[in-house]
């Protein structure tokens, strides 16, 4: 009997039953990838489109609240300054010393407190007087003496008594006080406190909006998405010359206000 030769297998063999294999996996592991893929695109595109619905569309509903009130200020500033002349400082200085007391005088003869009163330090400057030839021509300048300034500033929670005595300074300048008055500020000092009842009034009226918005659409709201706040506005009341600012109007030359708010609200719909 003839023994059968072994046939060694040799790299080439393996390498040949290789390649041969080769070409019935691939297609196996291209399909599994691309079907893997597409699943997981699949469910980040479900993702995508559900949050967009619960959005309203990548929007919701939104809408802007208002509120605003009447108010009366609650402080008064009033500001004004007086001024003299002198040869010399000594003597400009004695003269604008005498006005000072003038002007303590009559604000605490009209019932201003001396802590409601505060003078500022004393400003000088040297005056010139232009000096001209014959004929017109300017030959230059000539000391002339000294000028001397001195602010006051009165602020005061009795609004009435000060916006009075800023009206009526005929008194000072009769007692030979060269006084210069400026219109007195208004403030409230419970601005803060307002603010915050204007804002929950706002947010308020802005949901009730939405809520209005939702029942006639048919909508049924969910989350809260966005909230801004506006900024606030201080005119003048019954003002129609006073406009709104982007960056918010502060009126201090009124006493009696008109502050307002807007709050704008965004929610998801399901």
């Amino acid at each position: 009997m003839e023994e059968k030769e072994n046939t060694p297998i040799t790299q080439n063999t393996k390498t040949a039953q290789s390649r041969g294999i080769l070409p019935q996996i691939c297609p196996v592991l291209t399909a599994l990838i691309l079907g893997g893929a597409a699943i997981i695109c699949t469910s980040m595109l479900m993702n995508a489109i559900l949050g967009f619905r619960k959005a309203g569309g990548g929007n919701g509903l939104s809408a802007t609240g208002s509120a605003s009130c009447d108010f009366a200020s609650d402080l008064i500033v009033w500001r004004g300054s007086f001024c003299v002349h002198g040869e010399t400082p000594k003597d400009a200085y004695s003269s604008i010393k005498n006005d000072a007391q003038l002007v303590q005088k009559y604000l605490e003869d009209n019932g201003v407190a001396a802590d409601e009163m505060a003078f500022s330090s004393v400003s000088i400057s040297q005056s010139y007087t232009s000096r001209y030839d014959e004929e017109g021509n300017y030959i230059g300048d000539e000391e002339n003496g000294y000028d001397l300034t001195q602010s006051l500033t009165v602020s005061s929670s009795d609004v009435d008594k000060v916006e009075s005595i800023s009206r009526d300074i005929t008194q000072l300048i009769e007692s030979g006080v060269e006084f210069e008055s400026e219109h007195p500020e208004y403030y409230y000092t419970r601005l803060d406190e307002m603010k915050l009842e204007l804002i929950e009034k706002a947010t308020a009226n802005a949901k009730e909006r939405i809520d209005i918005m939702a029942e006639g659409s048919g909508a049924n709201l969910g989350n809260l998405l966005t909230a801004n706040l506006g900024v606030f506005q201080i005119t003048a009341r019954n003002s129609a010359n006073e406009g709104y600012s982007s960056g918010g109007t502060f009126n201090t030359s009124s006493r009696y206000k008109t502050a307002s708010i807007t709050v704008k609200l965004n929610y998801s719909v399901d």
